[in-house]
C-alpha cells in the first residue's frame, strides 16, 4: 500500500518531470512517464475513471470510488504536472531563447536513452512490429519538418489543440508541445499559462479570468481527447503490446530531428511580443553552424541527458523490487 511520503511524493517528482518536458515543443511527457514506470498505471488509470465509477460512488460512497478510480495516484502526479508547468513555461521558453543548443543537446541524450530502454522492453520482433517502427519513424520525422500555421485564438480552435495535443503528450515520442506550435496554438497556450500566473501575483481580476477561460477551453478539450485515446492505448498494450513498443520507439527516432541541437534558421516570424524568432529550421552539422557550436558542452550536456534517464529507470526498478 501506497503512503504519502516517499510513494506519493514520488509520483508527484515525476509528474513534475513530466510537466517540464510538456512544455518543451519536441520532448514528450510520456516518455518521462514510461522510463519511470508510471506509463501503464497512467494509462489504465484514466481508461477506468467511466460511467461505471458514478455507480460505485452512488452504491458504495465516495472511499471506494476514490480507490476504484486510482486518484490519489491521479491527484498527486496532476499537482505535480500544474507546479511544473507553471512554475518551468518561463524559464524553458528563456533558455530555449538564449541557450537553445545546450537544452537540446541535453534533450537529446535524454530520447536516445528513452529509445534504448523502451526498445529492450520488446520481447519478439515480428514483421508487423518492423512496420510499426519504420511508419513511427516516417509519421515523427514528417511532422518535424512540417510547416507551422499562424496562432489563433479562438476558443474552437482552442478546444481542437487541447483535444489533439493531448493525445501526443501521453504518446512517447511525440511532443504535445511541438504539435501546439504545428497546428500555432503554442505561443497562445504558453503565453496564457504565463498570464494566468501574472494574474495571481499580481491579484489582477480581469487577467486571470480571461486566461482561466482559455486555459478551461484548453483543458476540456484535453480531458475529452484524453479519455478518448486512453481507451486505445489500452487495448493496444493490452492486445499488441511489442507492436504498439515498436510504434513509440519510431516515434522517438522520428522526433529526434526536432531536437538536434544545431539548426539552420530558413525563415523567421514575429512573436506577439514584436520579437523576431525563428519560424522554419533545418537540422546541420556542427561545422556548418553560424555561430559558436559548443561541442564539447553539448556532449556533456547529452551524455548528462542520458544517464538521467538511465538513473530515472534504475531508481524506478529499485523501488519495483521493494
Amino acid at each position: 500500500m501506497r503512503k504519502i511520503f516517499p510513494d506519493y511524493f514520488l509520483i508527484t517528482l515525476k509528474g513534475i518531470a513530466m510537466g517540464a518536458a510538456d512544455v518543451v515543443p519536441g520532448v514528450s511527457g510520456g516518455t518521462i512517464a514510461f522510463i519511470s514506470g508510471i506509463y501503464q498505471e497512467l494509462i489504465d488509470s484514466i481508461n477506468n475513471i467511466d460511467i461505471s465509477l458514478l455507480k460505485t460512488l452512488k452504491k458504495e460512497g465516495l472511499k471506494v470510488a476514490w480507490k476504484q478510480a486510482n486518484a490519489s495516484f491521479l491527484l498527486s502526479l496532476v499537482i505535480g504536472i500544474a507546479i511544473s508547468v507553471l512554475t518551468f513555461s518561463k524559464i524553458i521558453t528563456h533558455l530555449l531563447a538564449t541557450k537553445p543548443i545546450m537544452v537540446w543537446s541535453f534533450f537529446f541524450g535524454l530520447i536516445i536513452a528513452s529509445i534504448l530502454l523502451i526498445w529492450k522492453q520488446i520481447t519478439n520482433w515480428k514483421t508487423i512490429s518492423i512496420v510499426a517502427l519504420i511508419l513511427g519513424i516516417i509519421l515523427t520525422y514528417y511532422i518535424t519538418i512540417a510547416r507551422p500555421v499562424s496562432s489563433p485564438e479562438s476558443y474552437p480552435y482552442l478546444f481542437l489543440s487541447g483535444f489533439i495535443a493531448i493525445i501526443a503528450m501521453i504518446l512517447p515520442g511525440i511532443s504535445g508541445a511541438f504539435i501546439l506550435l504545428l497546428m500555432g496554438s503554442y505561443e497562445t497556450v504558453i503565453g496564457t499559462i504565463n498570464q494566468f500566473r501574472e494574474g495571481i501575483t499580481q491579484m489582477n481580476v480581469e487577467m486571470l479570468s480571461t486566461a482561466l477561460m482559455k486555459l478551461g477551453v484548453f483543458a476540456i478539450g484535453a480531458i475529452i481527447g484524453l479519455k478518448a485515446f486512453s481507451k486505445i492505448l489500452h487495448w493496444m498494450f493490452d492486445h499488441h503490446k511489442n507492436t504498439t513498443l515498436a510504434l513509440l520507439v519510431g516515434f522517438m527516432i522520428g522526433s529526434l530531428n526536432k531536437v538536434w541541437p544545431w539548426k539552420e534558421v530558413l525563415e523567421t516570424r514575429i512573436n506577439s511580443h514584436g520579437e523576431t524568432v525563428p519560424f522554419i529550421e533545418k537540422s546541420i552539422l556542427p561545422q556548418d553552424f553560424n555561430g559558436d557550436a559548443q561541442v564539447i558542452t553539448s556532449i556533456i550536456l547529452a551524455i548528462f541527458g542520458f544517464l538521467v534517464i538511465y538513473g530515472m529507470e534504475k531508481i524506478a526498478a529499485r523501488l519495483g523490487k521493494n
